[in-house]
């Protein structure tokens, strides 16, 4: 067996993640090729500066815009929101695959009395009216109600009826998001702008196994390699150590995935076969290595493994948002700062919409970092880039000796 060493290892992930050596992605056909990629990208409506999956394509999408997810999402239909890794952001295309996460929410709709009635009510007025959001459906009251899949809703008291049913309708797959404005989602009928063939195809796998083989695998080609380990990239597949290696097994064998040591790390990885043609550009060196100064997002397809990152860069990254203030190490939101092919510090900034100035509040550099004319160039060209991608004309704050 191949045995990489972790230089190697890193330089594959950041290759396949578009991160290394000149842009893979640009413009809106690369943000829909990344995501097709990736198969799912996390959506976090917390907008500091930038949505989660925003930041995730801006990193390596050349030429990236927000507008260009929105388009992808509200008008071309060639992505969807809904649950994959928490809530996502997927490929329409894969809409038959998701099959059992509606079929789970509609049989979980059925033990809320009353929500029927209110499903007719709201689909009523959503043939006759257009998009609504829970404001504007004109559903009062409460009722008890909660997801069968995400965090909405309440276990132990009434919820308001209006948004209650919208986001049952939504798990059914019977509504799709129409747009957002800010955070608030518009809801109108999936029929209405998803190809019937899509809506009423039959689900492409034949048996559990192969639907969480299809979602490993999709998993595994989300961050490229991926170790045989209980890994936060897996969440949202229910799936325990032996039933993880059973289907690291049965892919092995069918030749979707290859296995491969990395030279100090016990632990077995995998990368998708079709990968490995970029496998052997990484062992004979053919790769264009051309250095890349890019600020990453929280929950970013490459780090949501951060016990592997630790592993292969040494770098060990939390997201504080939840952190009470008085315990964080660093900030609220800080970005990951990626430099050629390490991981270099953190950066934490606040676009101004209403006077366009990105404020640079901090940066921290990793120990043995020295921030060096080469980098401190390369960090300002990179803050001008991030200042445009959050609509701002100007940058404010950066530190004369960041800590």
């Amino acid at each position: 067996m191949t045995i990489l060493t972790k230089t190697q290892a890193r330089q594959f992930i950041l290759a396949k993640q578009g991160l290394l050596g000149s842009y893979r992605f640009s413009r809106k056909d690369g943000a829909y090729a990344y995501i097709r990629q990736a198969g799912c990208i996390q959506y976090d409506p917390v907008d500091v500066c930038g949505k989660n999956a925003e930041l995730t394509l801006q990193s390596r999408v050349e030429g990236f815009r927000k507008t260009m997810l929105e388009d992808l999402l509200y008008r071309d239909r060639l992505l969807v929101d809904y649950v994959d890794k928490e809530l996502s952001i997927w490929p329409t295309e894969d809409w038959p695959y998701f099959y059992p996460f509606r079929e789970r929410s509609r049989i979980h709709g059925e033990g809320f009395p009353g929500l029927a009635g209110l499903e007719r009510e709201a689909l009523a007025y959503i043939r006759s009216n257009g998009p609504v959001s829970g404001d504007t459906l004109p559903i009062g009251g409460e009722i008890f109600w909660h997801s069968s899949m995400h965090w909405s809703g309440n276990w132990h008291k009434k919820s308001k009826a209006a948004r209650s049913v919208l986001e049952q309708l939504y798990t059914d797959g019977t509504l799709i998001i129409h747009h957002k404005n800010g955070s608030r989602k518009f809801y109108d009928l999936a029929e209405r702008y998803l190809d019937p063939a899509l809506l009423e195809a039959a689900p492409p796998y034949e048996d559990e196994n192969e639907l969480l083989g299809w979602r490993v695998l999709r998993r595994i080609g989300a961050v490229g390699l991926l170790w045989d380990k209980n890994s936060p990239a897996l969440l949202g597949i229910n799936i325990k150590a032996d039933r993880r290696r059973q289907v690291l097994s049965a892919l092995e064998t069918s030749g979707a995935i290859l296995p491969i040591q990395i030279d100090g790390i016990k632990t077995l990885f995998y990368y998708r076969c079709e990968d490995d043609p970029l496998m052997q550009d990484v062992i004979r060196e053919r790769l264009d290595r051309k250095p890349r100064m890019e600020f990453l997002a929280p929950l970013d397809p490459m780090l949501w493994d951060k016990a592997m990152i630790a592993a292969l860069w040494g770098f060990r990254y939390s997201w504080e948002i939840y952190t009470p203030a008085d315990k964080r190490k660093y900030g609220y939101y800080t970005l990951p700062i990626l430099w050629g092919e390490q991981l270099i510090g953190r950066i934490e900034t606040v676009a101004d919409g209403k006077n366009h100035i990105l404020r640079v509040k901090n940066i921290w550099f990793e120990p043995g970092v020295s921030p060096a004319a080469d980098i401190r160039e390369q960090l300002c060209g990179t803050l001008n880039r991030f200042s445009e991608f959050n609509g701002c004309t100007s940058v404010e704050g950066i530190p004369d000796d960041p800590l």
